[in-house]
């Protein structure tokens, strides 16, 4: 692979910060409160140390694998983001089509700007589908059997937002907030980005929330949209409502969300087929702890009896190699992805996963692995990591 600029996630994220809105841009790249676990979510990946390996034949390094019964060419996923769609133009499209390119699935979030039948229009590979419990669950149902009827077989259900988490930059911005004040906040900042008015919201418009727009009021209405999921979440809902939900889809589930081993014993008995251990970005409650400190402790309570991802902070293909090290199966990834779409469009999110899977080959490479199945324990540096099940220990 011939290296390019942009290089990196954070050469993307620098280039989205100067196409974005400020209020898009700070929506995408903060976290809860004082963003303590945003942060953790990064630095704690950068602790866990590799075990370089010489003089073996690795000449035929194969990055391929199975996530959720599907083949991958490398084992990640692209994550569920609300608003992507405000990102780039039609973002959600454009994502599903670099995926399907890159040969790994894209989740769609109920809370994208394009439906899911736009979304499976633009590509032959099924995306999975993204939802978590509101308080209609008549409104679920439904949005089960859309998923289901344009093609999707994997359901991603976010299990960690009974209420929303407490981030203090869309409240600056004008975002989560409504009043004379928040929308010329607003107004200032979408004046200031005139390219990305014209391109996203006069060329890639209606900007509304394709998957709820029969059933949001004005749901191109961002204040609108807000009063009405603030009025769906639901703190009531408990593991019954879990195996509720597994009665009613008769495809793969995996619960987004857990950080606990006694929550993932639960998960793996009301018969989730798998567990994406996250923090939701650091979105939610601050001062939790990152997905790379708490994946040793999940993968020992349920690693043999189901499938693990694992997601938040993952940002390079050693990243990548780390979490399989640790014993996930694959990752997601989110803000990374977003950034390159909107600081380079799709052939910039192309760019970005052809990166990540050489950084991924080159890691395999020079710690004498050529095949994703074989990466474990025994590719971390015993003398620099503390024990796997100690991990969860750094500080």
């Amino acid at each position: 692979m011939k290296l390019s600029y942009p290089a990196t996630a954070e050469d993307y994220r620098a280039r989205a910060r100067a196409r974005l809105p400020r209020f898009l841009f700070d929506y995408l790249d903060g976290g809860a409160t004082d963003e303590q676990t945003l942060r953790a979510n990064e630095t704690e990946w950068d602790g866990i140390k590799l075990r370089q390996r010489v003089l073996i034949d690795v000449d035929q390094v194969d990055t391929t694998s199975t996530l959720a019964g599907e083949t991958c060419d490398m084992p990640v996923v692209l994550a569920p983001l609300g608003l992507a769609g405000m990102m780039a133009r039609r973002g959600e499209v454009q994502a599903a089509r670099s995926a399907e390119a890159a040969g790994i699935p894209f989740t769609l979030s109920t809370v994208g700007i394009c439906p899911v039948e736009e979304v499976q229009t633009s590509v032959s590979r099924a995306a999975w589908f993204q939802l978590y419990m509101i308080r209609d669950r008549a409104r679920i149902e439904a949005l089960l059997d859309k998923a289901w009827a344009a093609g999707c077989r994997t359901l991603v259900f976010t299990v960690d937002l009974p209420q929303p988490g407490m981030r203090h930059r869309d409240f600056r911005n004008g975002l989560s907030s409504s009043g004379a004040r928040a929308k010329a906040l607003k107004a200032v900042q979408l004046l200031s980005r005139p390219g990305w008015l014209w391109d996203v919201a006069v060329r890639g418009g209606p900007l509304n929330f394709g998957n709820l727009s029969d059933v949001v009021p004005n749901a191109g209405d961002l204040d609108a949209f807000k009063s009405w999921i603030d009025a769906q979440f639901d703190p009531t809902v408990t593991w019954a409502d879990i195996e509720w939900l597994r009665r009613h889809w008769k495809g793969t589930l995996l619960l987004k969300g857990i950080l606990d081993g006694e929550d993932a014993r639960q998960a793996v008995s009301v018969g989730a087929d798998g567990i994406i251990v996250s923090n939701h970005g650091g979105r939610q409650l601050d001062g939790v702890a990152s997905g790379a400190s708490k994946l040793p402790e999940i993968v020992a309570a349920v690693g043999s009896e189901t499938e693990l991802l694992v997601d938040g902070g993952i940002r390079s293909g050693v990243d990548i190699f780390r979490a399989l090290a640790l014993g996930a199966r694959g990752v997601m990834i989110g803000r990374p992805w977003a950034w390159a779409l909107a600081g380079g469009g799709e052939a910039g999110l192309n760019n970005l996963l052809a990166s990540l899977q050489q950084e991924l080959r080159l890691a395999m490479t020079l710690t004498g692995v050529t095949r994703i199945a074989d990466i474990g324990t025994d590719q971390l540096d015993r003398n620099s990591n503390p024990e796997p099940g100690k991990l969860g220990e750094q500080q």
